[in-house]
């Protein structure tokens, strides 16, 4: 099952979400992620957190609607977006795709992405979705599609990632490890509108930039 989880952070434009949001089985937004689901005209499934970003008028046109809150205090020791990465788990889903997770403060950035480890330790397939750039998490490997001179990096989430071979690229990578502290594979670039990567240990973020 695939899940779209839409938190409150940077969206550019609102537009290219579209057909992301109404081509996937389970819509959870992360708080105020409700206020750009209202903007894009998709009603979600859940709405979870403190529900203090969400705004008024917002949560009373879903309040109408067949959605399911779930309202946390404040005081709590999760983010929103890691309560919505529970349920959306706890839910079934096998892949979940995240938009607002990106840009901005960039602890929050961060604390996304740690955050996700976990589901791709358990097998579920991870996707940050930005205005500017993808990102893609994975303990396997995976196939890119964009096109030739997309600029791709490659950041090790565990302290170390090793076995990884990439394939059309112009710095080529054979059977590399990289380290935490020393993050040497950024910016590369794809040769042609496919390229691989593969990884045998550890979980790597990779960085899609779009043209």
């Amino acid at each position: 099952m695939k899940c779209l989880l839409m938190a409150n952070g940077e969206y550019g434009d609102i537009t290219i979400y579209y057909e992301l949001a109404h081509k996937t089985d389970l819509v959870i937004c992360a708080d105020g992620g409700a206020n750009y689901a209202y903007q894009i005209g998709v009603t979600p499934d859940y709405i979870i957190g403190d529900l203090d970003s969400i705004r008024p008028e917002v949560r009373e046109y879903f309040s109408s609607q067949p959605v399911c809150f779930k309202e946390y205090l404040p005081a709590k020791d999760f983010t929103d977006t890691q309560l919505a990465l529970a349920l959306a788990a706890d839910l079934g889903a096998d892949e979940i795709i995240l938009t607002g997770t990106l840009g901005g403060r960039l602890d929050h950035t961060l604390a996304n992405l740690y955050s996700c480890i976990e589901a791709v330790q358990k097998g579920i397939k991870i996707t940050h979705f930005g205005p500017d750039v993808t990102i893609y998490l994975t303990k396997s490997g995976l196939r890119l599609k964009g096109h030739a001179g997309d600029l791709v990096s490659i950041i090790p989430l565990t302290g170390k990632a090793s076995g990884i071979t990439i394939s059309n690229f112009a710095y080529p990578l054979q059977e590399a490890v990289l380290y935490q502290e020393k993050p040497y594979a950024v910016s590369n670039q794809m040769l042609t509108d496919t390229a691989e990567i593969k990884i045998k240990e550890g979980i790597i973020a990779v960085f899609h930039y779009h043209q």
